[in-house]
């Protein structure tokens, strides 16, 4: 193996170890318990970040957990609830936890959770995209939920990484084994015509879906500036949320299957733009 390779498993299997370590003192010694997801959201506050994105971002973040639809799908769980972590991610040393594990199991939860993220402040400690180090921090703290039926990593991003190892080789270390990543792109509006300086929202997009999504399901759902990052959030929250069942007869409509009943799901034919849950259409 080529001592790159081996430089970058290293410190890749370090790096995991001990995020998970400081993750679960931050969260406390509850123990896991059976949830219908498990999902981390891991939000880039590198150098291209200014403080107004910032705010948008988390208040946007804030925003899309706060709205009827996702507090609906969220707190519909019965006995299986949706387990949340998020943290900040710049550069290959700072991953910050915002909100360590918390079971969604109560109106008083969730609005925890939403003024938590509302009051933080931002503590980024480096000016580079280490995305790879990004998701594997991610996945490691899955590690502690072990008992959730689906288990899913939401990496917002608004640029190409560029320090560190990269998601591919994160992924060839392993670990990510029925783990779901899926993106939100922050790409530039401007960058579209000539006078754009970042990268638009097409080639941003591209990026994601070829190096850094990956699982059952993954995708890529595109927000047009930090501007745009509340809503696009509230539609991805909602498809990661639902729980699908594929349709029968040749529909292909995903619809909502009862908690109790989500582990007899089989195949179908669906539609990936068009997610129906509890009577609400989801469109990207």
């Amino acid at each position: 193996m080529p001592a790159s390779i081996t430089r970058v498993t290293r410190f890749a299997l370090i790096t995991r170890v001990l995020f998970v370590l400081l993750a679960g003192i931050t969260a406390g010694s509850g123990q896991a318990r059976e949830c219908r997801q498990a999902l981390v959201l891991a939000l880039d506050v590198s150098g291209s970040v200014n403080p107004h994105e910032f705010s948008q971002q988390v208040q946007g973040l804030a925003s899309a957990l706060d709205a009827p639809q996702v507090r609906a799908m969220i707190l519909n769980g019965g006995n299986a609830p949706v387990a949340l972590a998020v943290f900040e991610w710049s550069s290959r040393n700072h991953q910050h936890i915002i909100q360590p594990w918390i079971y969604l199991d109560s109106t008083v939860a969730l609005d925890t959770v939403i003024l938590r993220i509302r009051s933080h402040r931002k503590v980024r400690a480096g000016l580079k995209t280490a995305m790879g180090s990004a998701l594997n921090v991610a996945a490691g703290m899955l590690k502690m939920q072990p008992t959730c039926w689906r288990r899913t990593i939401d990496v917002s991003g608004d640029g190409k990484n560029n320090i560190g190892a990269t998601p591919a080789q994160v992924y060839a270390v392993g670990g990510f084994d029925e783990i779901t990543v899926n993106a939100l792109v922050v790409g530039d509006p401007a960058a579209a015509s000539d006078e754009g300086i970042g990268v638009s929202p097409a080639e941003l997009r591209s990026y994601f879906e070829a190096e850094v999504i990956r699982g059952p399901g993954a995708f890529a759902l595109v927000s047009n500036g930090y501007a745009d990052f509340a809503r696009a959030m509230q539609i991805k929250l909602m498809r990661e949320i639902s729980i699908p069942i594929f349709g029968q007869n040749g529909s292909d409509t995903l619809t909502v299957l009862r908690v109790a009943d989500h582990r007899n799901i089989t195949g179908g034919k669906f539609d990936q733009n068009l997610w129906s849950v509890r009577g609400i259409s989801i469109k990207e």
